[in-house]
């Protein structure tokens, strides 16, 4: 049954220090209500003694310590029904609520130690009584129980332990070195000391004995945050970060009412190299009333923002909780929604109130944060007001999507964007020539995630993102349109027959060859129709291994272009055919190229362009 429900074998100390833990608690909160408990109060302690010759580890406490009725209903639960019986209800429990009834009831935690134990012996005494009980047990589904009289007040647990097995993790439990691990590791924030007496032999050969505290018991994220310094708050850092640099900005929350949890969190001020592998590892550990449960516990925190570090400490989780349930509990939701928003809502005060700090974090986070655009549509507007993007309008300067709506010109409905490589790609592709030409700001979206997240927003403050590489672009005023009016429709005569020509002979390539009204200087580019997918996201889909059917683009002319115009009128005087058709496959390369696209046959292009040099010499 216990192998069903935990695969570390270390955790049995946990638990045990965990319970007794509880003990003291229980006896310091009695001893508050009942007046008449007549119990010392002033050394609360858990003591764990080792005895490698016996191979014994014993944990004992002084809190409140149980009665017959209690170990019986308590402890002695498991054993009665039997450990099959148990295993069965386990398997039966389809729901994730039933489970962790199960697995949440006193006693599970405690047979932990038979994964580690040939037997187990308890010896117990509750605060008020006289008279102590003694329990005793192989795992095996029986146990014997007997009274004692000369029991100290508390709980005392002594684990016989089974051989060291190291194929089979069975660790020497009796090694000083190995408590200190697992105490250092799941219970360093225990409240309560844990104590051990250690030997050590000098240089004379004398063993000496001292009493050591194993646990620092300094829990942070449990002290008002005007109690702690900032030095403090480096410090704890580090330790769950392993990170030798100050954090950027710290949180520390606590969450109250139905459910209640402390969190103390960091915003580190540079990305962990890792950050974007997929084994990468996350920041966050979670603990259960100061008791270590997990390291990178994903259900607290969304994937875009596995940079932050830190704890969560929630009081009312069972301490043995396993991983699936844990991601459908609700109270553990409930803590990530609030969790997301005040680390979102950090960031945007660092935006409004410390620029330098803003920086520092978009600099390091901005691409991972952009991320939650797509998985967290709930807080997908205040990632809007985050987000910082480059843009035309300043070089040096990133700008936020509200600042891009402050500068758009009158009568300006949407806002632009392009996709690229590399900002030099985007400022020097043939799309941005007629928004340069107006005066538009046009965004620069160089991240691999932004050929996604804009597709999908789709809009910010009721204004559509719109790609200037996508459907027809039209700048001009009203006036404007007027003015021009009668020169488009001449050129639409004139050049219908080459377009016609052209969009059958490159059929292949494209789906239509058109004019356009985006270019000013270059011959020719290749736009998409205004809800096809990008070349870029294409290429990604099938870097990810899923086959995406190939997306047939457009071929917009510059009319105004003497090569054009050469290629109209060649066309009209009824030249060779598969001259021009050639002349057309080069212009349709270089518009690719120039957009930073990859040619479907770069021999063929290299061939026709290496010839028509070759005729010009």
């Amino acid at each position: 049954m216990v192998h069903s429900i935990y695969s570390n074998k270390d955790v049995f100390l946990r638990e045990l220090i965990s319970n007794a833990s509880d003990a003291l608690d229980k006896l310091r909160l009695e001893s508050m209500i009942d007046k008449d408990l007549q119990v010392d109060t002033g050394d609360l302690h858990v003591e764990l003694v080792a005895d490698p010759e016996a191979r014994t580890l014993t944990v004992r406490d002084n809190g409140i310590g149980m009665s017959r009725d209690d170990v019986v209903a308590l402890i002695g639960t498991i054993a009665r029904s039997g450990t099959a019986e148990l295993l069965q209800k386990l398997r039966d429990s389809r729901d994730s609520a039933a489970s962790q009834e199960l697995i949440g009831q006193f006693g599970v935690g405690f047979y932990a130690t038979f994964m580690v134990a040939e037997k187990v012996t308890l010896v117990t005494r509750r605060a008020g009584e006289t008279e102590g009980t003694r329990w005793e047990s192989t795992g095996g589904g029986t146990y014997e129980i007997a009274t004692v009289d000369d029991a100290p007040q508390g709980t005392s647990v002594t684990v016989h332990l089974k051989p060291e097995d190291s194929e089979d993790n069975l660790f020497d439990y009796t090694a000083e070195a190995k408590i200190r691990e697992i105490v250092k590791r799941y219970s360093d924030f225990i409240s309560w000391p844990i104590r051990m007496t250690v030997s050590s032999t000098g240089e004379d050969g004398a063993v000496t004995s001292e009493v050591q505290t194993l646990n620092s018991m300094k829990a942070l994220w449990a002290r008002p945050r005007d109690e702690v310094a900032e030095e403090e708050y480096r410090d704890f850092y580090r330790h769950v970060s392993h990170d030798w640099t100050d954090p950027l900005e710290t949180i520390h929350m606590r969450g109250e009412g139905t459910f209640e949890y402390e969190a103390l969190l960091f915003i580190p001020a540079h990305a962990p190299y890792d950050l974007f592998m997929r084994e990468g590892r996350r920041g966050v550990q979670l603990y259960v009333k100061r008791v270590f449960i997990m390291e990178d516990c994903e259900a607290l925190i969304p994937n875009y923002l596995r940079f932050v570090k830190g704890v969560v400490d929630a009081h009312d989780l069972s301490l043995n909780i396993s991983r699936e349930i844990l991601q459908q509990d609700r109270q553990i939701q409930v803590v990530r929604r609030r969790l997301v928003r005040k680390i979102l809502s950090t960031v945007k005060d660092l935006k409004a109130n410390n620029e330098e700090k803003y920086r520092t974090l978009w600099a390091e986070f901005g691409r991972a944060l952009k991320e939650g655009l797509l998985e967290d549509p709930d807080n997908r507007d205040t990632l809007l007001e985050i987000v910082s993007v480059a843009s035309t309008d300043d070089p040096a300067e990133l700008t936020t999507l509200a600042g891009y709506v402050e500068r758009m010109k009158d009568g300006q409905g949407d806002i632009y964007y392009a996709t690229g490589e590399s900002r030099s790609m985007i400022e020097n592709s043939p799309h941005m020539e007629a928004f340069r030409a107006k005066g538009y700001e046009v965004l620069i979206l160089t991240d691999p995630v932004d050929e996604v997240w804009v597709e999908q927003v789709g809009q910010f403050d009721g204004k559509a993102l719109r790609s200037i590489a996508k459907g027809q672009v039209d700048l001009d005023t009203e006036e404007e349109k007027k003015e021009a009016e009668a020169e488009r429709e001449q050129r639409t005569q004139e050049f219908a027959g080459l377009l016609t020509f052209l969009t059958e002979k490159l059929a292949e390539n494209v789906k239509e060859v058109r004019l356009s009204s985006r270019l000013t200087t270059s011959p020719a580019c290749v736009v998409g129709d205004a809800y096809d997918m990008t070349p870029t996201l294409e290429k990604m889909y099938r870097a990810m291994g899923q086959e995406v059917p190939p997306v047939k683009r457009i071929l917009e002319l510059n009319p105004t272009h003497p090569l054009v115009a050469g290629l109209r009128t060649s066309h009209e005087q009824g030249e060779d055919p598969a001259a021009l058709v050639e002349t057309a496959e080069l212009l349709y390369g270089m518009a690719l190229l120039a957009e930073g696209g990859e040619l479907t046959d770069p021999a063929r292009f290299t061939r026709l362009l290496a010839d028509r040099l070759a005729r010009t010499l």
